[in-house]
């Protein structure tokens, strides 16, 4: 019979379908243990029926629901006593022009894509009224490890979807402070991840596709265009699932053997060159307004605090 008694636990959001699913599929696979949750667990019994209960547990989890969160991590305490890598996953999109989208589901992204890892990061990893895994659970200076998925649209913003990459925008913020915040000597750690297409629902039944606002017909608007482009990439996506969730197998374990984790990784060739044209405009608006940017300084600042925000971020 199978020990599983010193492998690690993952705790996977959103694991019905798609990155989630397969993600849960890879881990399974290298015989690690999966918290495995989603809406409806049912979805995933083909695995149960696979995989023993030792090794796999599948918890229902609506990630907008903060009561739900405190009651998986109870059931992840009962069941494993561990936990060593969690992965903020689940979500949807939302597709429209700004106009077009009413406030109701502005919000509910919000929820879903950016207060639902937040909440799951503080109760189950840091926050010792809901366990704090990662640092009171696990033996002491183990810690663990967050993937936040956010996505190619977290980085470099796209018409038609604001709301959907304003919650990733945001997302990537709370997960470079949080990165930043926490001791070394707790060895707790995170990375952001980017995915670009993947062959995955995300274009189809994830995505909730608004009407297009009357006012922005006129196909050479650019939301007209990215609409365009919309449909052919989404048709032709790069990324295979399965390969991705090796990815962030090996990520996992190189980073607990002592390889740094990067601050964001992009997953797809799409996600890394719109990262790379993103990164670089801002280093040529740099070059053409640095100048400007400098003017605004008082005639007596302290140049001794220049150099030293210089030096701290140097590296950030």
């Amino acid at each position: 019979m199978t020990s599983f008694e010193n492998t690690r636990v993952w705790f996977v959001t959103g694991s019905s379908q798609g990155l989630g699913k397969a993600i849960v599929e890879v881990v399974l696979s290298h015989g690690d243990r999966v918290v495995a949750t989603m809406r409806n667990p049912a979805s995933l019994s083909s695995l149960q029926s696979k995989y023993p209960s030792e090794q796999l547990l599948l918890q229902r989890l609506d990630v907008g629901s903060p009561e739900e969160i405190e009651a998986a991590f109870e059931a992840t305490k009962k069941h494993f006593n561990r936990l060593d890598v969690v992965v903020n996953n689940a979500g949807y999109g939302l597709y429209g022009e700004i106009e077009a989208t009413p406030d109701h589901e502005a919000r509910a992204i919000f929820e879903v894509l950016f207060w639902g890892p937040v909440n799951i990061t503080k109760q189950g990893c840091i926050l010792a009224i809901y366990g704090a895994f990662f640092r009171e659970v696990n033996p002491q200076g183990h810690g663990g490890r967050v993937f936040n998925i956010s996505s190619s649209g977290g980085y470099m913003a796209q018409p038609n979807l604001s709301f959907y990459g304003s919650a990733k925008f945001a997302l990537e913020g709370f997960t470079q402070s949080f990165i930043k915040e926490m001791p070394p000597v707790w060895n707790i750690t995170g990375c952001i991840i980017e995915p670009g297409g993947f062959r995955t629902e995300w274009a189809g039944a994830s995505m909730n596709t608004l009407p297009q606002h009357p006012a922005y017909t006129d196909p050479s608007f650019p939301t007209s265009q990215y609409r365009v482009f919309y449909d052919v990439a989404t048709s032709k996506s790069l990324g295979e699932t399965s390969r991705a969730g090796e990815v962030l197998y090996k990520l996992a374990y190189d980073s607990f053997a002592g390889t740094v984790l990067p601050l964001r990784l992009q997953l797809g060739s799409d996600s890394f060159y719109m990262a790379q044209a993103q990164a670089r405009k801002a280093l040529t608006d740099q070059d053409v307004w640095g100048e400007v940017s400098h003017s605004t300084n008082a005639d007596d600042h302290d140049k001794g605090l220049v150099e030293m925000v210089k030096k701290m971020f140097a590296n950030a």
